[in-house]
């Protein structure tokens, strides 16, 4: 679906079309991701759990440094469409991979329902107010759909939490897994912490073109310092969290992502890229401590049965907590009399999420207790690797 959906979106005319493919682009990540996240912590016996979050957002690491780079070295010496194209071949690769190598781990027995009650009232509750803050800059906070919007949304995720207790085991979010308090810990500091990330691959390199005079190459080479510590940390993090814990591991993360956040909100018109760096290399250290971290101590929270769903929930807060914090970023740079100075205050605002963030971490996240069977652990055939 990913390779599909590239294809057409290279081809597309506008940018109408171009959009509602890499929308469809996303239904395919979303739908691998969790997959890969649990067939690895299957394959890896527990005391490599840790290894397993290292080495998965590691090698994201490593595609998220060369990703910017080379797109926009297509970008300048040929067209964006290469930057799809280049999807194919990569995406043939992955297919055979996981055809030949990777076992088959489905449960005939699974539970096979869908949630369509919990999708929709997520999904419109969460378009609600991504559309609430894209009508900001148009007539700021106070105008009356704006805040129609912004209710409406909050009473659509209010109702999402209600109706999933009523959901039994196809919920998206069952309710033994809810009362988990370490796998919510994880979610919710997830929840604060995405926008980080989301806000920083969006208005870095715009900064760095816009303001700065950078090329779309030159752009995405400036972002090698972020990434490359991105990269490097996370391969790192999995020795650590076995020694340290993830108690220590994830707040640690979170305290980097705080400082690199708040080093680059302190960017203007007349910053040097040199003055940056500092803040881009403390920004992607805790991009890698946290992402890979929070996302063991998640899955090693629940039965090991649960390990799919247990990434899919994590990476559902990731994009939700992303999408709506970047969405309010850009309230916040659209409303700004220059770029620089909407950014600034964009980024002192991730920074004070972070420090809740922090908060949460210190308070709830801990080792789980106990064997492997978790407190709140479901009978073993759910939706296992599904």
């Amino acid at each position: 679906m990913f390779a599909f959906f590239s294809l057409l979106a290279g081809l597309m005319p506008n940018a109408i079309l171009l959009i509602i493919c890499r929308a469809l682009m996303g239904v395919g990540g979303a739908v691998m991701w969790p997959a890969v996240l649990g067939l690895t912590y299957a394959i890896l016996p527990a005391a490599k759990k840790g290894l397993a979050g290292g080495m998965i957002l590691g090698v994201a690491g490593l595609g998220n440094a060369v990703g910017p780079l080379l797109g926009g070295w297509l970008t300048d010496v040929a067209t964006w469409r290469l930057v799809f194209f280049i999807n194919l071949p990569i995406t043939a690769f992955a297919i055979l991979v996981t055809v030949r190598e990777v076992p088959e781990s489905a449960d005939p027995g699974a539970e096979r329902g869908i949630d369509v009650p919990g999708i929709t009232l997520l999904s419109g509750g969460a378009v609600s107010i991504l559309y609430a803050f894209d009508l900001v800059r148009d007539g700021g906070f106070g105008r009356p759909l704006t805040i129609g919007l912004l209710v409406a949304g909050v009473a659509l995720l209010a109702a999402f939490f209600v109706v999933e207790r009523h959901q039994g085991e196809i919920a998206l979010v069952p309710a033994d897994v809810l009362r988990n308090r370490v796998f919510s810990a994880c979610c919710v500091t997830v929840l604060l912490i995405s926008a980080i990330f989301f806000s920083a691959l969006l208005y870095l390199p715009q900064f760095l073109e816009v303001v700065l005079g950078f090329s779309a190459l030159r752009a995405g080479a400036g972002l090698l310092p972020l990434m490359g510590a991105f990269a490097l940390t996370s391969f790192a993090a999995g020795p650590l969290y076995n020694r340290l814990g993830p108690k220590l591991v994830v707040s640690a993360g979170v305290t980097f992502l705080a400082v690199g956040i708040f080093l680059l909100s302190g960017l203007d018109r007349g910053s040097a890229y040199g003055s940056l760096i500092p803040g881009l290399v403390v920004l992607g250290m805790g991009i890698g401590v946290f992402f890979s971290s929070v996302t063991t101590a998640a899955v090693t929270a629940l039965d090991p049965s649960r390990a799919s769903l247990a990434g899919g929930i994590v990476y559902m807060c990731q994009v939700a907590g992303g999408s709506i914090g970047l969405g309010l970023n850009t309230a916040i740079v659209l409303s700004a009399d220059t770029l620089a100075s909407g950014i600034r205050v964009a980024f002192r605002l991730d920074a004070a999420l972070a420090v809740i963030g922090l908060g949460v971490s210190l308070w709830f996240v801990h080792a789980p207790r106990g064997p492997a069977g978790h407190a709140g652990a479901p009978p073993a055939h759910h939706r296992a690797h599904a």
